[in-house]
Formats: C-alpha cells, sequence, structure tokens
C-alpha cells in the first residue's frame, strides 16, 4: 500500500522460470499487496516457480498470445480491491526498484498512467537494446507522436503502471491478443485524455529476457504505425479546436 491506495502487480509471463524469483525478489514487498502471475502455456516450469514465492497463478490451457495474457492479468485483478496496479514482465528486463516511484506518482493523482521508459535516460543502447530495435522504436516513437499530438518519450515499454480508473475507463477486451495489444492501449489512453507521466528505466537485454524476432518486430512496427495513423484522423478536429481555443483566449 502507498499513500493509501492498495497496489498488485500483475506479471503476464511466458517461460520465465530463470528469471521470475529475481524479477520478484527486487519488488519492494512493502509497497505491493497482491501478486497476480498469469502464465500463456509456457513450457518451462514458470508456473511451478511462481507458485513457490506464493503468487497468485493463473495458467492458459494453451499459448493465447500476449495481449490475452495482459487481458486475464487486467480481469482477475479487477475482481479484488485494488487502486494502483503495476504490469511488470518477470523476465528482469525492467527493473522492479522503480515501483515505488511510479505508485507514488498516481497515489499522489499527478498522473493516471505512468511508463518505464527505456528511452530518457539514453541508456537502452547501453544496456543492450540492439541497435536495429533502438532506431526502430524512436522512428516509431517519432511518427506516433506526429499522428497523435502526443510526445512520449516511448510506446513500446512492458513496464506501466494505472490507476483503477483507467482499466475500468478502457475497453481492453477489444484490442488485439498479440504484441499490439500495449500500444493500442496507450492510443486509447491519448484519445481519450488520460494524464501519462514517464519515468527513466535501466534495462537489460540478455538471452533470457524475452523478445520477439525481427518478422514479428516487422509486423509489429507496421501495426502500430496503422493504428496511430487511423486513430490520429479521429483527432484531428479535436486538435483544431484546442488551436482556436487557445489562440483566441
Amino acid at each position: 500500500m502507498i499513500g493509501g491506495k492498495r497496489v498488485a502487480v500483475v506479471l503476464p509471463a511466458y517461460n520465465a522460470a530463470k528469471t521470475l524469483k529475481t524479477t520478484y525478489d527486487e519488488i519492494p514487498k512493502d509497497v505491493v499487496d497482491e501478486f497476480i502471475l498469469v502464465d500463456d502455456h509456457s513450457i518451462d516450469k514458470t508456473a511451478e516457480m511462481a507458485k513457490t514465492l506464493n503468487i497468485e497463478t493463473h495458467i492458459h490451457n494453451s499459448n493465447m498470445g500476449y495481449g490475452a495474457n495482459q487481458k486475464t492479468c487486467y480481469r482477475e485483478v479487477l475482481k479484488k480491491n485494488i487502486d494502483i496496479i503495476v504490469m511488470l514482465h518477470p523476465d528482469y528486463q525492467y527493473t522492479p526498484k522503480l515501483l515505488r516511484s511510479m505508485c507514488s506518482m498516481l497515489a499522489d493523482e499527478v498522473y493516471d498512467i505512468v511508463l518505464g521508459s527505456r528511452i530518457l535516460n539514453g541508456g537502452a543502447l547501453r544496456g543492450g537494446m540492439p541497435l536495429y530495435k533502438y532506431v526502430a522504436n524512436r522512428i516509431l516513437t517519432l511518427l506516433e507522436n506526429l499522428f497523435l499530438g502526443a510526445k512520449l518519450s516511448e510506446y513500446h515499454t512492458g513496464y506501466r503502471a494505472y490507476r483503477r480508473s483507467v482499466l475500468e475507463k478502457i475497453l481492453f477486451e477489444k484490442f488485439s491478443n498479440d504484441f499490439i495489444f500495449d500500444n493500442q492501449f496507450l492510443i486509447a489512453a491519448i484519445k481519450q485524455d488520460i494524464p501519462i507521466g514517464e519515468v527513466s528505466c535501466p534495462t537489460k537485454y540478455f538471452n533470457e529476457a524475452s523478445s520477439i524476432n525481427f518478422r514479428r518486430s516487422l509486423k509489429y512496427g507496421i501495426l502500430c504505425l496503422w493504428h496511430a495513423f487511423l486513430s490520429g484522423w479521429s483527432l484531428i478536429p479535436r486538435r483544431i479546436a484546442r488551436f482556436f481555443r487557445l489562440f483566441f483566449s
């Protein structure tokens, strides 16, 4: 609990048996009231490891995809008396030590969403992010900001914290079951003028850290731009109205 708000960490997992305990051990336990892990039909012992750590564990009967994993996470956490939800990948790519800071920004009602950005501190490449992923990340983010009229440093982080009201307001069930889910969620938040903050987050890339191959990365990038482009058109009237309000006020 932080600032009188109950906190839950949801862990969308796939083959995370080697990194789950390391991730869990670094989470500040005095802040977190509930842990929920959803295992997307891993072929390793992710679920068994989660249970030894006394983490509430849900297992998909088949591999349903990253987006479907998060949907299960959010459905389960919304059944509980929780005010703040942190989505953290259990592959130890993102440091759990920032969890307290991210939750404080939400508990103090400064923002409704807080993202852990790998880009803000300039450490993505130092942390081992492949050059082609870094370049693609920067280009995608630039174009998405242009289409959506936003100023985020990154749309593609797997470290996010939400106030409960966000998960209740955004109709996430209609989004993709694949990796594009995260992007669709952020676009919906931007369209609804939900306040989004960012914190600088160190990153680590190593063999056990989850990643997608070049072909799937290319598909993901194309879909990101397509969704941002389509959504950007719908935002143009609002941007024009905002311009005239500022010009004539």
